[in-house]
């Protein structure tokens, strides 16, 4: 651990120092030898020391850590996914509303669907280096699960909701807005990455008055392996198919597909 890390614990109580070490002590004892590095060199970089140090162990176990030890009584984190995604949304509208003063509601929906997305919130897990803390099943560790794009996208969204749980909506968002800073001057820069599930949302309710739906027609492989097929279905009928890894990744190929066919366009200009 951080020598200085120890010292401004110590400086804000003995009670926040025990917690600092217990939180260390903890992810690396539930981990076995799966711990890489300190935690503390991820407080470093997040801000933020974590009062509750349940909840960033929480944020950090995978369901396949989990099913691999039913008799621990653990839980996953898909509920702090849940949880996070929400958080994360509302944040970065605040942000927006704050940068973009003059921007329409359908602009900032763009402007939000453009950072929010799988491919952002894993080049911030990255930058983070989640992939090192994550509690993962042993058929996940073989097939390099810490590297996997919505592994990383989803832990991010775990650990935001463990931060907001643990800190608050307002120093949550502050967090949020220095990490998120990149990807919000990408907007300006031009070097935006499509979230064509939100874009083809848009664009149905406002030619079709209606919602389209992502159906999962099929689903291969071993639980760490897996393909799946996600249809895109308007007004009951199937518009475009998506297949990838995850299924966010089949439902975003089948959100592309729909866009194109229902806009007339080849590609985003």
């Amino acid at each position: 651990m951080c020598r200085g890390a120890i010292h401004r614990a110590r400086e804000g109580g003995d009670l926040e120092y025990r917690q600092v070490r217990k939180t260390a002590i903890f992810i690396i004892h539930n981990s076995e030898e799966t711990m890489t590095r300190d935690i503390q060199d991820l407080y470093e970089r997040l801000g933020h020391i974590f009062k509750d140090p349940e909840l960033l162990a929480w944020a950090f176990r995978h369901s396949s850590y989990v099913n691999e030890r039913k008799e621990l009584g653990l839980n996953d984190n898909e509920r702090l996914e849940f949880l996070g995604d929400a958080v994360l949304s509302l944040a970065i509208s605040h942000i927006l509303m704050d940068n973009y003063r003059g921007a329409k509601e359908g602009d900032l929906s763009k402007y939000r669907a453009i950072v929010v997305n799988e491919k952002g919130l894993c080049q911030i897990a990255m930058e983070l280096g989640l992939g090192d803390y994550l509690l993962l099943g042993k058929g996940e560790e073989l097939t390099d699960g810490r590297k996997k794009p919505s592994i990383l996208a989803d832990t991010m969204e775990s650990l935001l909701g463990a931060l907001y749980l643990d800190a608050g909506f307002e120093r949550t968002k502050g967090i949020i807005s220095r990490l998120f800073l990149p990807l919000i001057k990408g907007i300006e820069s031009g070097e935006m990455n499509y979230d064509y599930k939100s874009m083809v949302q848009e664009y149905t309710q406002n030619a079709y008055r209606t919602l389209p739906e992502y159906v999962l027609m099929e689903e291969n492989g071993l639980a760490h392996d897996k393909t799946f097929r996600v249809a895109f279905i308007l007004n009951g009928e199937t518009i475009a198919e998506g297949i990838g890894k995850s299924k966010k990744e089949a439902e975003q190929r089948a959100a592309r597909e729909a866009y194109n066919c229902l806009s007339g366009y080849q590609k985003v200009l």
